[in-house]
């Protein structure tokens, strides 16, 4: 499974390397994770709701048989191409060798240039991706992980992290510990999810969200 081809085939026009994931596409939910006026008082008891939620959503999206596209974009300025090696987060959260060897990486140059710059190679990005299922993967170690990013606890994983599910056609990431995206190519198989959760769509997005799902 090519990642450019599934993409074209279901997500048209989508790029993932600008985000936010939620308003490159119609068919979206942005998920609050963490209560900011908690985070001060109790951040113990704040994170334990980022990691609820954050895994209660994963669970509700995919399937343990589901096939999955786990895609890493990262940045390595103080890095020459040469020393640029595959991430350790494949080795650490994936369980079987198969994915791991068949990881592949992309370098895209370029983003953020105007027409008439030359592209610095320093500001590169590296985008690893590999398929497995989602049995494979140690995803409550990975996902707590990707959570810790902002606020200091290890292990943390400073990368961006999308899980696009090939079965159920959806792309699911967490920006941070504050909140996450989910989009789907049809809004009927994402309706489900959209009452289920809630209570914890972020209320700055909702009139947006609710405009797709009641519409």
């Amino acid at each position: 499974m090519d990642l450019k081809t599934y993409l074209a085939e279901h997500f048209p026009n989508l790029t993932l390397e600008k985000p936010p994931l939620f308003y490159n596409w119609d068919v979206a939910i942005r998920f609050e994770l963490g209560n900011p006026l908690m985070f001060g008082i109790n951040t113990e008891h704040y994170m334990e709701q980022v990691y609820h939620r954050s895994l209660d959503l994963f669970k509700a999206l995919h399937d343990q048989e589901d096939e999955v596209l786990l895609i890493t974009q990262a940045y390595f300025s103080d890095k020459p191409k040469h020393k640029v090696k595959k991430l350790n987060l494949y080795r650490k959260y994936i369980k079987k060798k198969g994915p791991i060897r068949a990881l592949r990486l992309e370098i895209l140059s370029g983003l953020d240039c105007e027409p008439d710059e030359v592209p610095d190679p320093r500001n590169n990005m590296y985008r690893y991706w590999t398929k497995c299922r989602v049995e494979d993967l140690k995803y409550n170690q990975l996902i707590k992980a990707i959570c810790n990013h902002d606020v200091g606890i290890k292990p943390m994983i400073y990368h961006r992290v999308y899980f696009i599910n090939i079965s159920k056609k959806t792309i699911f990431h967490i920006y941070d510990d504050r909140g996450c995206d989910v989009i789907l190519a049809a809004k009927e198989e994402l309706l489900d999810i959209y009452k289920e959760f809630n209570d914890w769509i972020l209320d700055y997005d909702r009139e947006r969200i609710n405009n797709v799902f009641l519409g």
